[in-house]
């Protein structure tokens, strides 16, 4: 079983080298109080809670699981101790105003504290990662008094939250939303209905639990324009946020889960529990999803989490396990044979893994700092700023959670195979890592949904393609000045420069398909997700290989030559052979609908 060790050196090296966030702290109100001491005291405390305290209940939480018992369940042992310390050390507040407890730094904290814990151990962070959602909703769309009742004791970790959307006839189509809201004299509403895999729903953690539920009026109009937005929690609380009696919202079950099987997933039946609406009738969705973005990336780090921790377990496995001889000869010749990670083709699994994971950081980590002047905007009640940050990090969106996530997923399934038989079985943990990810491509919007957002909503109609015109002026700019140089940063940038210029060349061609052909853009959407993500991670490998280049040649770094080297080197290996995979998604994002379409649907199997 392998021990987790937080990458704080490449974590560090992408904040201060590649992306200068004391710059961008330094820019913003609430980035006074994150100067470099405290910003590393800040990772080095997460690190310590990750690595002593989480990661080794993540495998004994996935084998015992959770417990079922009449309504109540309960965590796996350790986690409620693991919770208390997270609570203590008032990591959940981290990012939250001062006025309701908590530190006020900028919400990128919390998502660098997610990563590491998300590695760590996956399932314990679905309990208070479901509550950020619940406190942002609160935060924007919440009355004084609501805010005031609720929010404090869920930054301070007291409490937790969830989101409750799905309901057993619907998932992604929340138009067929059925459960009822009916208000009553002295200004609540009761709330009748059955919501689904309701993630953290019902645990031992906390001594209440807020759900944030979409429902019907009794006069609302069909479809998503009737859905309304409530604020239910299982024990009521008063004007002053006490907790008093039970509400009517009991867990009927938890699921027996594929992974993540140490964090409850409830079905929860509210039978009319008192609620209270939350903003305005019939505009629950508008709330609801006002900080999906940020929620998808939230799930877009469970991509770089899992590549991580696959890479963490593989590469000790890889050193110390010997099989037969190198091709190029005896490697270990005092050895019986010689260790795994001299095979080539070890190597490529390594190397996928390594690329995977410090790639899709990369490219979070420069979107969170989009995320930062959002929240910023939220605070500060300016729409106008918040539509611009959050229609610049909406392109973002869907690439990191559809691309990372199929991609942490891939790295998942390479940990096993380095570990060839070894890793199918439990006692390594590899298995584990791989039933853990298969939920990232599902849930917060599945991959093809995420497929449908880019390309039709973000890419098609939004921005008539102006987005991606946007990001490839951005690959140029890097490109342009590196264009005549010799050797790797030289190719890297040829490559990105004519890659910028096929992206727009297909999104044009697809965008002329499509009054056309209707069907065109459901069937390319996948292939041009993935396209998309592909070439934005050759971007950042590229901006990764030239910093790591300047500071080799400066001598300025504060890593080592062999630190700096590796970032070169592992970009090399992804533009040679992870991002040729884009020629193949561009084929087929560019393919006739035909071959998709003309098969009858009672023809797909012959009994």
């Amino acid at each position: 079983m392998s021990q987790y060790k937080a990458p704080l050196r490449d974590m560090r090296f992408l904040m201060n080298e590649v992306l200068d966030y004391p710059a961008h702290y330094a820019s913003l109100p609430n980035g006074k109080d994150a100067d470099q001491e405290t910003v590393d005291a800040i990772l080095e405390g997460a690190a310590q809670l990750c690595e002593e305290v989480l990661a080794p209940l993540n495998h004994s939480g996935d084998q015992e699981g959770c417990h079922f018992n009449n309504g109540e369940v309960t965590t796996p042992k350790g986690f409620k101790e693991a919770y208390q310390a997270f609570v203590e050390g008032g990591w959940q507040g981290l990012s939250f105003p001062e006025e309701f407890g908590g530190q006020g730094l900028p919400m990128s904290f919390n998502i660098f504290k997610s990563e590491m814990m998300g590695t760590a151990n996956w399932s314990f962070t679905m309990y208070p990662g479901l509550s950020v959602g619940c406190i942002n909703t609160l935060m924007q769309y919440g009355s004084d008094e609501q805010k005031a009742q609720y929010i404090p004791k869920l930054v301070s970790g007291e409490w937790s939250g969830t989101m409750c959307l799905t309901e057993p006839q619907c998932g992604t189509d929340l138009a067929q939303v059925k459960t009822k809201a009916v208000p009553q004299a002295d200004g609540s509403y009761k709330i009748t209905g059955t919501k689904i895999f309701i993630s953290a729903g019902e645990h031992d953690l906390t001594e209440n639990i807020v759900h944030i539920v979409l429902a019907r009026l009794p006069d609302a109009p069909e479809g998503t324009r009737g859905i309304s937005l409530f604020v239910v929690p299982k024990f009521k609380v008063d004007a002053q946020g006490n907790k008093g009696e039970r509400n009517t919202v009991t867990c009927g079950s938890i699921e027996h889960k594929m992974g993540i099987r140490a964090s409850a997933t409830a079905v929860l039946n509210f039978d009319e529990a008192e609620g209270f609406m939350v903003f305005e009738p019939n505009r629950g969705l508008e709330a609801m999803f006002t900080f999906m973005n940020t929620a998808r990336l939230g799930t877009a780090v469970q991509g770089v989490c899992h590549a991580e921790a696959a890479f963490q377990g593989a590469l000790p496995y890889a050193k110390d396990r010997r099989s037969m001889r190198a091709l190029s000869g005896k490697k270990e010749p005092e050895a019986k044979a010689d260790a795994l990670i001299w095979h080539p083709d070890v190597r490529r699994m390594l190397l996928t893994q390594k690329a995977i994971a410090e790639g899709g950081r990369a490219m979070i980590y420069d979107a969170l700092k989009t995320g930062d002047l959002m929240f910023n905007a939220v605070a500060a009640k300016d729409d106008k700023a918040y539509k611009k940050y959050d229609g610049q990090l909406g392109f973002y969106t869907p690439i990191l959670k559809g691309f990372l996530t199929e991609m942490g997923l891939e790295a998942a399934n390479l940990g096993v195979q380095v570990f060839g038989g070894h890793g199918y079985i439990k006692e390594h943990g590899m298995e584990q890592i791989v039933r853990d990810a298969r939920i990232s491509t599902l849930y917060e919007g599945t991959t093809g949904i995420q497929a449908l957002d880019l390309l039709g909503r973000k890419v098609l109609l939004s921005s008539k393609g102006k987005c991606v015109r946007d990001f490839t002026l951005q690959m140029v700019k890097f490109a342009k000045p590196n264009l005549l140089k010799r050797g790797a940063l030289g190719a890297m940038a040829r490559a990105l420069a004519a890659r910028a210029a096929e992206w727009n060349v297909l999104t044009t061609a697809i965008m002329l398909r499509a009054p056309k052909d209707k069907e065109v853009v459901g069937a390319a959407s996948y292939d041009y997700l993935m396209y998309s993500g592909f070439v934005m991670m050759g971007y950042y490998w590229a901006v990764q290989a030239a910093k790591a280049q300047e500071l080799l040649d400066s001598g300025a770094g504060k890593e080592s030559a062999e630190f700096y080297r590796s970032k070169i080197q592992t970009a090399e290996f992804y533009f040679e052979r992870l991002l040729p995979r884009a020629n193949a998604h561009r084929t087929g994002a560019l393919a006739p609908t035909k071959s998709v379409m003309q098969l009858d649907n009672e023809h797909f199997a012959f009994a």
